[in-house]
């Protein structure tokens, strides 16, 4: 694994987030989602969520979003992101979410989550070791194709 890193998206990300997004091997963990040009320009463009580019050794190779709660009181919220299948399981994904939870937290964020679906399996064990640890199991929902886990960052673990 070489220098990991990640570093705010852009627009002259567009083409590149389209055509990840246009890979099965990526779409499927994103409810089969796919984007447009424009609807990636979009997406980069809301309000309450922050868009990543991971990189590793410069070159990118995945993405990960923050997203918070637009109440009161000390932001809170969660991340959500993936990898390009041709850099999966080498550990690039646990390290650079562990980089950004603990930026927000530093950032005085009140807690980070993630929620990915009870059969994704990894990414289960990609965020474990990224230091989520699970606080419940809930069924589909307005948000959710089907059964998730609530994850919740913890300093540390």
């Amino acid at each position: 694994m070489g220098l990991l890193s990640y570093r705010a998206a852009t627009l002259d990300d567009v083409p590149l987030l389209v055509g990840w997004h246009a890979d099965p091997e990526v779409s499927r963990y994103w409810d089969g989602e796919t984007f447009t040009a424009d609807g990636v320009r979009n997406r980069l463009e809301r309000e309450a969520v922050n868009a990543w580019i991971v990189e590793e050794d410069g070159e990118p190779v995945g993405y990960l979003q923050s997203w918070w709660e637009e109440e009161e009181g000390p932001r809170r919220g969660g991340i959500d992101g993936f990898l390009v299948p041709a850099v999966r399981g080498r550990g690039i994904m646990p390290t650079v979410a562990r980089m950004l939870a603990e930026r927000l937290l530093d950032e005085g964020w009140q807690y980070v989550t993630v929620d990915p679906y009870a059969w994704n399996e990894r990414a289960i064990r990609g965020w474990a070791k990224a230091g989520f640890v699970e606080e419940s199991q809930h069924p589909a929902d307005d948000e959710h194709v089907s059964d998730w886990v609530l994850m919740r960052y913890r300093p540390g673990v």
